[in-house]
């Protein structure tokens, strides 16, 4: 196995499926564990803390935890509690008698200093906690809970952290307030981070790289850029099919209050309503359906984001008379959802060269 990133290899019986999973994962930044509910993501987390007993192997950043001999019928798995590892789960489960401080001291005062790899100072930082330290649970609102649960977690200073679901107990205005956070962690931590999810809007937000599970197998892993842009969308969901890009801003439009992004493959107009600046990185959503072909560059009509692009692949029949397109505009693949009968119209087949005529864009970092 390799000795960098997360190599885990499980197969275990659990209730109404068998979980039969082989992963290879980065050492670094955030993998979304991504399917519907009772598809096996909580199973696959509790697996690689310990918590459920499975065949297999598993090995973070070069650290064997879990191991099979050959020929063996049982693996070698190290116990919990010395898996240097930490799991915020939906629930914070806070210590209601101490104050934030001393909940958020409580695991890090066990660390020998020589080990610790996040400073006290930075996971206050980071979680924005520094008005809040002397607050008890009780006074806290549930995003400032989860805030506080995932701070302790990471004073723990552990070589990866699992969070199942955690945003889930939280109302909508409670997820927005977090999610910053949750990115800034992102960029920031040198810790591998495994989330759990359901949502396609946090997975969108957040994941560098996704795993989505069906029925306990995976049936796809890889850079979250890369996956969402396959025409063949597991869990039927071709009607939120879209692409994730990375983008910077280079110029704002103060008359018409537009935003310009830059990709590799062009740029795209947006509407400047958030508190943003030049040379800002950003991350846009596109959605499949958001996007119309034509084969010549339409200028009179509505739509303002038009860029050239090469088709790559067309999926016929991804649902009753739909088609998927898979376009590449430079090396930046899009998709878009079109009728069949427009596919046939226009003649649409790989190599064609054609514009795409992006309706609505939407930052979602």
């Amino acid at each position: 196995m390799a000795t960098t990133g997360i190599q885990a290899r499980f197969a275990c019986s659990v209730g109404a499926f068998t979980l039969n999973v082989d992963l290879d994962l980065p050492g670094s930044g955030l993998t979304a564990l991504f399917g519907h509910s009772g598809c096996g993501k909580t199973t696959l987390l509790r697996c690689m803390a310990g918590l459920q007993a499975a065949d297999g192997v598993m090995r973070v950043n070069g650290d064997e935890w879990q191991s099979e001999s050959e020929g063996a019928s049982k693996s070698s798995s190290r116990p919990v509690h010395k898996r240097p590892l930490a799991y915020v789960f939906q629930e914070t489960s806070l210590f209601p008698h101490l104050s934030v401080k001393r909940n958020l001291m409580y695991g890090y005062r066990r660390i020998p200093q020589s080990e610790r790899q996040v400073s006290f100072d930075k996971a206050v930082e980071w979680l924005g906690l520094p008005h809040l330290l002397e607050r008890m649970p009780e006074k806290l609102s549930g995003g400032e809970r989860q805030r506080v649960a995932i701070a302790r977690a990471l004073l723990t200073s552990p070589k990866l952290l699992l969070l199942d679901e955690p945003l889930s107990a939280l109302d909508h205005n409670s997820k927005q307030e977090i999610m910053p956070y949750l990115e800034a962690l992102r960029d920031n931590l040198a810790i591998p981070m495994l989330y759990v999810s359901h949502s396609t809007a946090e997975v969108a937000r957040l994941a560098d790289h996704i795993v989505m599970m069906d029925k306990g197998r995976v049936v796809a892993q890889g850079p979250l850029q890369q996956i969402m842009a396959r025409t063949d969308q597991p869990f039927g969901l071709e009607e939120d099919a879209g692409v994730i890009i990375d983008a910077t801003l280079s110029e704002r439009d103060e008359r018409w209050h537009l935003w310009r992004a830059d990709f590799a493959g062009g740029h795209l107009w947006l509407r400047a309503d958030r508190g943003l600046a030049i040379g800002q990185h950003i991350r846009l959503q596109v959605l499949a359906r958001d996007i119309s072909l034509a084969l010549s560059k339409q200028t009179d009509q509505s739509i303002q984001n038009l860029l050239p692009a090469t088709v790559d692949e067309v999926a016929p029949e991804v649902s009753p008379g739909t088609s998927m397109v898979r376009l590449l505009a430079g090396r930046t693949p899009f998709l878009s959802r079109l009728t069949t009968r427009s596919v046939h119209t226009l003649a649409i087949e790989p190599g064609q060269q054609v514009w795409m005529q992006v309706k609505s864009v939407a930052i979602v970092d």
